[in-house]
């Protein structure tokens, strides 16, 4: 008796023949387990696998916990202190304005605390002064000139300062 085959496993089984199968990624490896209590285990694997960002999806006070605990090392990009204030301002604010929305269902609120705008610019001041030393570490001591690529602006005076008498810089004439 002859078995009947769809045309899906008709192509199946000619692609197999064909070794269009053969080499694929994970190909002899085993699956990954599936939870079946977390019904969330397909959203979890997809964003592991395709390395997805979902804080945009977080709850609004979660998402700003998460960036409140990035303070003050996230702030280090910034270059003046009024800047740096504004951010922690603007970021009060959206905490506020989180805490006005009305709950949602029979589960207690999550709030995400305000900053202190003052204790946070200091710690971001520290950082700077840290950063800065570690800047200055990377002058050469001997000559102060630095080892990284200087800028354009003052290549005179590091030309000048190089070739001073005594130190192997100005040809002495002869007879002086």
């Amino acid at each position: 008796m002859e078995r009947w085959e769809s045309s899906v496993e008709k192509a199946i089984r000619e692609a197999q023949e064909r070794g269009e199968f053969d080499n694929l990624p994970g190909a002899g490896k085993p699956l990954p387990p599936i939870n079946p209590n977390d019904p969330d285990w397909f959203v979890k694997q997809l964003a592991t696998r395709e390395q997805l960002d979902f804080t945009g999806a977080l709850p609004p006070a979660i998402a700003l916990r998460k960036e409140a605990a990035g303070f003050p090392e996230s702030l280090r990009e910034l270059r003046t202190e009024e800047s740096v204030r504004q951010v922690l301002i603007d970021f009060n604010r959206r905490v506020r304005e989180d805490r006005l929305r009305p709950g949602e269902g029979q589960l207690p609120r999550i709030l995400a605390p305000t900053v202190d705008v003052d204790a946070l610019v200091e710690q971001w001041r520290v950082l700077r002064v840290a950063e800065r030393r570690e800047a200055t570490a990377d002058v050469r001591q001997d000559d102060g000139i630095p080892t990284t690529v200087p800028d354009a602006s003052g290549w005179f005076r590091r030309w000048v300062g190089r070739r001073r008498p005594g130190r192997g810089g100005w040809p002495r004439r002869p007879g002086t």
